[in-house]
């Protein structure tokens, strides 16, 4: 579950996290008071407005803007307030902005030069541990860093057994090339970061940038935070922070409903029970010349209820030219799931109106085939993997 700006920023000061302070504002009005409010609180004279939308590169697109005075703030919280935000991490519409975050001025003049910095806290997949990945060139173009000058990027691992070690929130300080105060708030900055990444079950905390300010604070400038969906029902507070409009309307939709849902770009729709084997089916779908338009997991039920219900997930995508429905009777009989297909096929009538494929194999396959081509609707039955993909390509055609 990913969060905004804001709401990651709040978990972060829970933890200790040093962070640019700001307030949400859903109009231009609001901003201003939000503004209003930032300077009396901090002293702030200009203010930075943020679009929040669940997306990178916002700078780019001119969702982040500085405001110099109050005008400024009215004006660019109202430009930005509505529009359709496009960015790297957006498709080509982009995603619409319904409230910024109107922030502090972080960067004032001081003894020293201010710095970015780049941070991220996640999972280590081929090694099994989280790490610390950092570099001493954080903002915009970290992309590019990574591309252009890998050598520039560090990463840190954590035993899990132990921990993050002081030593090794040192070397994270010594290595971005901090000294005095700036190296002793690195290393709280670090372990406090560390913390809340562990205690919030989080699956990512990326901080672009981290900045020294002129008067040698370290702060998160931003936060870009990922929730594991697993560990909600421990995490009640971050659960409440989902905002639904930042998701694709269809998959909220699906998770209502109990079925595991991913939109995906293709024509071929997919009905299938286990991921192992949803994969494999969208492997199927490309050999036959097609491209998988969704993952659609019914689980280990699929009865007329619930196919019915995919069904009518599936089909609100207008890209969609036929359904293949696979499925592994192992724990599920396919003669209950072929007669499901069937019932909830006459249920939604007229409503359905592209070819389905049917491949059931397990208990009872041969009981389900002759259900399906004895139904009289226009579904064909396959047994094998490559009949299954001889239909789609047949019916693509």
């Amino acid at each position: 579950m990913n969060l905004h700006e804001y709401q990651g920023k709040e978990i972060l000061a829970s933890f200790g996290v040093r962070i640019q302070r700001g307030l949400v504002a859903y109009n231009a009005k609001e901003a201003v008071d939000a503004a209003k409010q930032l300077t009396q609180e901090t002293g702030t004279g200009w203010h930075v407005i943020k679009a929040q939308v669940h997306a990178g590169g916002r700078g780019k697109g001119g969702g982040v803007k500085l405001a110099k005075n109050l005008r400024e703030v009215e004006d660019i919280a109202g430009s930005i307030i509505g529009m359709n935000l496009v960015t790297p991490q957006t498709s080509a519409e982009g995603k619409k902005v319904h409230k910024v975050l109107v922030a502090e001025d972080v960067y004032y003049p001081g003894d020293s030069e201010t710095s970015e910095f780049y941070m991220s806290v996640l999972l280590n997949r081929a090694a099994g541990r989280n790490m610390i990945m950092y570099s001493t060139e954080g903002g915009m173009d970290i992309e590019e860093v990574a591309e252009k000058t890998p050598h520039l990027i560090f990463t840190e691992e954590i035993n899990p057994a132990t921990g993050l070690l002081p030593f090794q929130a040192r070397k994270i300080a010594f290595n971005l090339g901090l000294s005095g105060t700036a190296f002793k708030e690195m290393t709280k900055f670090v372990t406090s970061l560390y913390k809340a990444y562990v205690e919030s079950d989080a699956s990512l905390f990326e901080i672009n940038p981290v900045l020294k300010t002129s008067d040698d604070k370290i702060m998160a400038v931003d936060a870009k935070v990922s929730i594991d969906d697993n560990a909600l029902y421990r995490r009640k507070q971050y659960a409440e922070m989902r905002d639904l409009l930042e998701e694709n309307p269809i998959e909220v939709e699906a998770r209502a409903v109990g079925l595991n849902y991913v939109d995906l770009d293709g024509n071929v729709g997919c009905m299938v029970n286990g991921a192992g084997l949803a994969m494999a089916t969208m492997d199927l779908i490309k050999m036959a010349g097609g491209e998988p338009a969704n993952f659609l997991d019914v689980g280990g039920t699929a009865d007329a209820k619930r196919v019915e219900e995919a069904f009518r997930i599936i089909l609100k995508d207008p890209a969609v030219k036929c359904i293949l429905i696979n499925i592994f009777g192992g724990i599920v009989r396919c003669d209950r799931v072929a007669q499901g297909v069937v019932d909830a096929y006459k249920n939604m009538g007229d409503a359905i109106k592209v070819p389905i494929i049917v491949r059931l194999q397990g208990t009872n396959a041969e009981l389900a085939k002759e259900i399906i081509d004895n139904s009289g609707l226009a579904v064909h039955s396959a047994v094998q993997f490559q009949e299954a993909a001889d239909k789609v390509k047949e019916v693509l055609a």
